[in-house]
């Protein structure tokens, strides 16, 4: 009786070892030794070089500070990085989103090596992207297109090395994703486009959004799959990670240190939002539960 006196909801107090151990696979709970673990890990990794990076950026004080970020040519760095990275994570929201409709949704020959090929990107060092694109888009281009040294060029290779982040955000949903809807919604004489406008994108959005935002923060601090395609022209083609390493080869690390911190400012605003979004759009699926 005295075990059915126990709050529901609410797990019995551990009296030996072998409760302890019950205790920790109900609850799923690691206990303070292994939240000090996890903190102290994200610390050393995560924490302590960031703030390490803040501190050095400031070695000139603030005004230092303001004047690497506001320097003309950190400027131009930072404007064709945010440009090109918002004109990859579009491009890849479409055509992320259409490779991953057409992995759930249809079949063909080769389907699996397809998947497959779409993580790539993540095994691959980034710089043999960029080998590649120079191969086939530079000066000696086989297919006879030339994008050295221009912004499309950045534009397709970072394209290569952020698409898996939108597929691999949209794929599970579109799995998951409720098909006697659809077929029911078309029984009653919606047409395709209907159907995925009304009913499957609004369940897509979010995943849509995340993957979008998520290409976004990965091509703002790129750097090996542009460094040969890109041709670092100031003004033009040069990413603000480019011109870090070109700061740093002119012994100039605290200019490199500013403009490292507004990448990581952009960045992390940027999963931020996306965090945000996604912990609302979770609350208000349950409430509609």
């Amino acid at each position: 009786m005295s075990d059915i006196s126990v709050g529901a909801g609410s797990p019995a107090p551990p009296r030996n070892k072998g409760g302890l151990r019950s205790w920790l696979r109900v609850t799923g709970s690691v206990g303070p030794l292994g939240i000090a673990t996890a903190v102290l890990w994200l610390s050393v990794i995560v924490l302590l070089p960031l703030a390490a990076l803040a501190f050095h950026s400031f070695d000139n004080g603030w005004s230092g500070f303001w004047d690497a970020v506001t320097a003309p040519a950190a400027l131009d760095a930072l404007r064709v990085t945010v440009l090109v990275s918002v004109v990859v994570a579009l491009l890849n929201v479409v055509m992320g989103t259409l490779v991953a409709w057409v992995l759930v949704r249809d079949d063909f020959p080769g389907k699996s090596v397809v998947n497959a090929l779409i993580d790539l990107p993540f095994a691959l060092p980034t710089i043999v992207a960029s080998i590649v694109m120079l191969s086939l888009y530079g000066p000696q281009s086989p297919i006879d297109v030339h994008l050295n040294a221009t912004q499309p060029g950045l534009v397709v290779a970072l394209a290569f090395v952020t698409l898996p982040f939108v597929v691999r955000s949209v794929q599970p949903v579109l799995i998951e994703a409720d098909a006697e809807v659809e077929q029911a919604a078309i029984s009653l004489g919606a047409d395709n486009w209907t159907t995925f406008r009304r009913i499957v994108l609004p369940t897509l959005v979010p995943a849509i959004i995340s993957g979008g935002g998520l290409a976004f923060a990965r091509a703002i601090g790129e750097f090996g799959s542009v460094v040969l395609i890109g041709g670092n022209i100031p003004g033009k083609t040069q990413v603000a990670s480019q011109y870090i390493q070109q700061q740093i080869e002119v012994d100039r690390p605290v200019n490199a240190a500013a403009v490292s911190v507004a990448l990581l400012v952009i960045s992390f605003v940027t999963l931020l939002v996306l965090r945000l979004f996604s912990d609302r759009s979770a609350r208000k699926e349950q409430a509609t539960r």
